[in-house]
């Protein structure tokens, strides 16, 4: 009740201060319940797996007046200003989430309860149909007064990056290039921080009720006193057959290093701070705090889609081969490393809340036991049901 109280009385403050604002406060509550059972790796031999509850509660507050928006998302704790200094041009600083596109190389992790978010300035520009962000971003661990080594929790010292994004009738046309720091102790014990450049782009179109999309990006520069040389290429045809019933195909190619390789040169694509669980397989055998520096990955995937009122469904199998070769020792192994059965059931309560139910099947090969460890032969799976409240409990304009 205090808490209520004083949203009540922050509330009146605005709104008695200000004629032609726009301020809302609304509140996320998402409790879910998994079973893990050879979650991110394969399970060992007989060995039991987990359930758990975990919760995302949020509050958040959206203040908008003039030429000044705020935002404030209480949780982990974030928060931003923004100021649009002409029609054309803005700047937001602080705490943000930073998503483009299919959040492939910058996306909010929605799935992880924490989710992400960076300490930011970012300046946009729109004219016409199009748009350019420039962000940047700096890291320390503390406010320490001598310089101290960065220990990488958001998984880099600095970044700086550039996206465009432009629509073309119906082609949507979006580039990227990030500039990406990491500071390390090199071989002398000095810090040091190499940048690697993330450079490419996506393109979506819908023909005649196909919704077509294809990104492809490369990296290079240098990470911890090693070259970079990777690539990324990926792209999706979905196909909308009816109102209730979508079918799509889809297939992505992660460069890696062969297990046997010799050479220093980093050969893995390193999807930075993209959504991962998104993508390959719902398991997250890939990529999710994992995968790293290894032999990449190609992914064949369809989609079963069907949504009715407030039901929907979905079924999506993968199909997954390393790109680059898997050795057991001096034994070359088959490159297919399995394949994963994602399904959910998802029905919409009210305005407001919903609930989620979701399973996911591995079949796993002896190759996917070289890289992961573990036993192929267990049941690989993970169930889990989620239920989101996202209530409004404040508005006014």
């Amino acid at each position: 009740m205090k808490k209520i109280g004083i949203l009540t009385v922050i509330a009146s403050l605005f709104t008695s201060t200000f004629f032609a604002q726009q301020f809302e406060v609304s509140a996320e509550i998402r409790p879910r319940f998994e079973n893990k059972h050879g979650y991110k790796t394969l399970l060992l031999s007989n060995a039991d797996g987990s359930n758990f509850i975990s919760q995302r509660t949020r509050l958040n507050l959206h203040f908008n007046y003039e030429k000044l928006a705020i935002g404030l998302s209480y949780q982990n704790v974030r928060a931003w200003a923004e100021t649009r200094i002409s029609d054309h041009f803005s700047v937001r600083l602080g705490r943000q989430e930073i998503v483009y596109d299919d959040s492939r190389i910058f996306g909010n992790v929605g799935w992880a309860q924490q989710a992400r978010s960076h300490d930011a300035l970012l300046a946009k520009f729109t004219w016409n149909n199009s748009r350019l962000d420039i962000g940047f971003a700096l890291n320390a661990d503390n406010q320490s007064e001598i310089a101290t080594l960065y220990s990488n929790v958001a998984g880099y010292k600095a970044f700086q990056y550039a996206w465009y994004h432009t629509n073309i009738n119906n082609v949507s046309l979006s580039l990227l290039a990030v500039n990406n720091g990491v500071e390390f102790l090199n071989t002398r014990l000095e810090k040091e921080v190499n940048y690697s450049q993330t450079l490419g782009g996506r393109l979506t179109t819908n023909l005649v009720g196909f919704n077509i999309d294809g990104a492809a990006y490369i990296q290079t520069g240098n990470l911890k006193g090693n070259t970079v040389s990777t690539s990324y290429v990926g792209g999706n045809i979905n196909y909308k057959t009816s109102g209730k019933i979508t079918l799509g195909i889809g297939a992505e190619y992660l460069s890696g290093k062969d297990m046997n390789a010799t050479s220093t040169t980093i050969k893995s694509f390193a999807p930075l701070y993209g959504t991962n669980h998104k993508f390959n397989g719902w398991m997250d055998y890939f990529y999710v705090g994992n995968h790293k520096n290894s032999v990449g990955l190609t992914d064949i995937n369809a989609t079963f889609a069907y949504k009715k009122g407030k039901f929907s469904a979905n079924v999506i199998p993968h199909l997954f081969y390393a790109a680059a070769d898997v050795y057991d020792g001096t034994t070359k192994m088959d490159s297919n490393l399995g394949t994963e059965i994602d399904a959910t059931l998802g029905y919409k309560i009210s305005s407001n809340s919903s609930v989620n139910i979701g399973y996911s099947k591995l079949f796993a090969t002896n190759a996917m036991e070289v890289l992961k460890g573990g036993d192929s032969n267990e049941n690989n799976s993970w169930a889990w049901v989620m239920f989101s409240f996202k209530p409004t409990l404040f508005f006014s304009k």
